[in-house]
């Protein structure tokens, strides 16, 4: 906590105690930020990154769009706009998906905003949290489920997770079960909230569990917020079972992050319109809008079909080539008598790795890796509450794929090293 000169700390509100606070996963970032500095950076190998990989196909799309929007809309974006979203930008979604799902929307349905995190925030803040009819969380109904989603709300024990059931699969695989009777019985959701496909894990819903979603919200009368930051229509890093849904207690978030624009944080949501316009206030009276410039480059890329391109050829092969290429790598380079496993899927930006054994600890495993100059996602934080030693929060732990191969495979093998080490029993 920042300190006067006299060492006496700053008197915060409840939000603001709350809200100065650092998350798991963003502390160890600022750990990484701060252990990678200076001259010896190249020696570290971090494969805790949230960051897509840098592809030239995509990277030489984003230059070609930046700069036509520069000569084209350099003028306009200089100044404000719709908080919204720049009407370019809004009628190019509206556009994108009556011709690719053949949803019936408007302006009215859209917003745009900096990154769909934001969006999920705002959601947080207009639909959860204390309000006439009491007290209401934001409900995650299957965790693990992306860490950021843990900072949203602005009160303590505003965000509230339903544990998923982890089941073992054929070979070295797992997968979760969603627990939708868990979902229904959760007694105060203002909204809920989940990634499809899913970070960490890289599973997507089925039809059959987004239709058992959408009655528990229907019934409930509250939003489901579903963020396809990693699915359909892109980036497509990951496989999709259940296409996104136009319904009216549906909300669909999207983002450009993951199809090579984080910086410049641009998502947007399709919803209900009595959904929509509260989140568009709400952003008029905090950050007024999103940067224009990129809004430009994004509505050019979805007119033209340049982003569907790049997904078809780039980023869906690449992010398949890579989560077979882990799948090899992390065979050859763990122990063999330790009980680990990978959670199935097809794709995905990253890998989630559980060691069911009762040695492992996911924050001993970070710290003995730091040491070897390598950086991994402890598994605890994509968790709500704090995991006590021995669930099996503390007993995964996330690998990203989109750093350079090499990167990769020297990182997965002293992590295999680093393991075997733990378990002197189970030593190779």
């Amino acid at each position: 906590m920042t300190r006067a000169a006299d060492g006496t700390p700053p008197r915060l509100s409840h939000v603001g105690d709350q809200m100065s606070r650092m998350s798991g996963l963003r502390a160890l970032m600022e750990d990484i930020a701060a252990s990678t500095a200076g001259d010896r950076a190249g020696e570290w190998l971090n494969l805790g990154i949230g960051n897509p990989a840098v592809l030239p196909a995509v990277t030489g799309m984003w230059r070609r769009l930046t700069w036509h929007a520069h000569e084209e809309s350099f003028a306009d974006a200089g100044q404000y706009g719709p908080s919204r979203g720049a009407p370019v930008l809004v009628r190019a979604i509206a556009d994108y998906f009556r011709s690719r799902l053949g949803w019936r929307i408007g302006s009215e349905n859209i917003v745009v905003s900096p990154g769909s995190q934001m969006l999920c925030f705002v959601a947080a803040a207009v639909f959860a949290g204390p309000g006439s009819t009491g007290t209401r969380r934001v409900l995650l109904p299957m965790t693990p489920d992306y860490t950021g989603y843990q900072g949203l709300c602005m009160v303590p024990g505003g965000v509230a997770g339903t544990p998923s059931l982890p089941v073992r699969e054929e070979g070295r695989l797992f997968s979760y079960v969603l627990d939708l009777d868990a979902v229904a019985r959760h007694p105060d959701p203002g909204m809920l909230l989940l990634s499809s496909p899913g970070n960490p894990t890289g599973r997507a819903l089925s039809p059959a569990e987004q239709d058992g979603l959408i009655e528990i919200a229907e019934r409930l009368d509250v939003p489901l917020f579903v963020d396809h930051a990693y699915g359909r229509p892109f980036p497509q890093i990951g496989p999709t079972q259940a296409p996104p849904v136009l319904h009216p207690n549906v909300v669909n978030c999207f983002s450009m992050s993951k199809l090579g624009l984080p910086g410049e944080r641009i998502g947007f949501a399709i919803g209900p319109e009595r959904f929509i316009t509260p989140i568009v206030s709400c952003l008029s009276n905090s950050v007024l809008h999103t940067p224009r410039l990129a809004q430009a480059a994004v509505a050019a890329g979805l007119r033209s079909g340049a982003i569907d391109d790049v997904v078809s050829t780039a980023v869906r092969p690449f992010y398949l080539e890579r989560r077979l290429l882990v799948e090899k790598l992390l065979s050859s380079a763990m122990p063999p008598g330790v009980d680990w496993r990978l959670h199935a899927n097809e794709g995905g930006m990253f890998a989630w790795v559980w060691v069911d054994e009762d040695w492992f600890d996911d924050l001993a495993l970070y710290d003995r890796l730091k040491e070897q100059h390598v950086f991994i996602a402890p598994g605890r934080s994509f968790f709500t509450g704090s995991p006590r030693p021995g669930e099996h929060g503390t007993r995964c732990f996330r690998i990203t794929l989109s750093v350079d191969e090499d990167v990769l495979r020297e990182g997965i093998r002293r992590i295999g090293r680093v393991i075997g080490q733990a378990g002197p029993r189970h030593a190779p």
